[in-house]
């Protein structure tokens, strides 16, 4: 392609390779990423895994795990899968590794085993953030956002949805046993027809079992609703949408000057209304302020959350 600026032939070799330090700019955040890991007690703040074991197959030490999830966080990568892939073809992620690449399970695994260290980690970056004067003020912004869970809303029920999915599948019954009948006064009627009939309507009545199954628990259950894949996950109103997504309710305390987060709560409450005292004494003690000034919307407007912020 003459009269281009041409590209470096795949095929030459080179005498003096590229060094892969070259990639990576010396403002590049992951220098960042790789000076704090190294520099944390990964034994101390709960880690797994820090002392080999002389037997099996040798596994990635827990910082350059860390390492990945810290630059997926800050990349908004959270998929295992495209975290594996990044370690693949991703230079920065090959300088942060060493050009280490494990499987997504060995990632997922990863975060599952280590969530309550990794939260110390979080703490850790904020007591950083403090000795570098990051954290000198003394105002934060409370706010919550709604996370969707793995659970599906069909996968969700209250007593008010058992009740109406009762209500249609006795409907669907009648609708069937009134073919059915009208099946068996017409002799033409094809037997296959009436089979999957009768076939229906036994599924809707182990389907009839189930949701009262269903009821019981929630008869025993501390709040008002069931998850069946994600037991923790909740239904909750988002945002401008007409549905609830079924999912988790993040709270997170920003202080104002700097825009970071110093304190963040994972909770299934559907609403903000009585996490502000929580979050704002979070937010205090992570400042080490004798006072903050906190801020946050009308959604967390409480009279008890208020008195106990005074």
């Amino acid at each position: 392609m003459a009269g281009f600026v041409s590209g470096a032939d795949r095929g030459q070799g080179t005498m003096f390779p590229a060094q892969l330090e070259d990639y990576v700019a010396e403002d590049n955040p992951v220098r960042v990423i790789d000076f704090f890991v190294d520099r944390l007690d990964l034994a101390k703040l709960g880690f797994g895994g820090i002392n080999p074991k002389e037997t099996g197959r040798p596994g990635y030490h827990p910082a350059v795990m860390l390492k990945i999830y810290i630059y997926g966080y800050l990349n908004r990568v959270q998929s295992s899968r495209r975290l594996e892939r990044e370690c693949q073809r991703n230079v920065e992620v090959m300088w942060l590794t060493g050009c280490l690449a494990p499987d997504f399970k060995t990632i997922a695994d990863f975060r599952t085993d280590n969530g309550p260290a990794i939260r110390e980690v979080c703490r850790e970056f904020i007591v950083v953030c403090g000795r570098a004067g990051l954290l000198a003020a003394t105002t934060v912004a409370i706010d919550g956002s709604k996370f969707k869970a793995v659970n599906s809303r069909d996968r969700n029920f209250t007593q008010t949805k058992v009740a109406k999915r009762l209500e249609q599948i006795e409907a669907s019954i009648e609708r069937y046993l009134s073919e059915l009948e009208t099946a068996d006064r017409q002799p033409s009627t094809p037997e296959i027809k009436r089979t999957r009939l009768k076939d229906k309507i036994t599924r809707l009545n182990q389907e009839i079992e189930r949701m009262k199954a269903i009821g019981a628990q929630l008869a025993k259950a501390e709040d008002t609703q069931i998850s069946l894949t994600d037991p923790d996950a909740r239904s909750m109103q988002g945002t401008g949408k007409a549905t609830g997504t079924v999912g988790y309710n993040v709270q997170c305390a920003v202080e104002t000057e700097h825009h970071l987060i110093i304190a963040h709560e994972v909770t299934n409450a559907v609403h903000d209304r009585h996490q502000l005292a929580s979050m704002a004494q979070q937010a205090k003690e992570a400042l080490g302020a004798e006072a903050i000034e906190a801020l946050a919307d009308r959604g967390y407007y409480d009279g008890q959350e208020i008195l106990a912020c005074g």
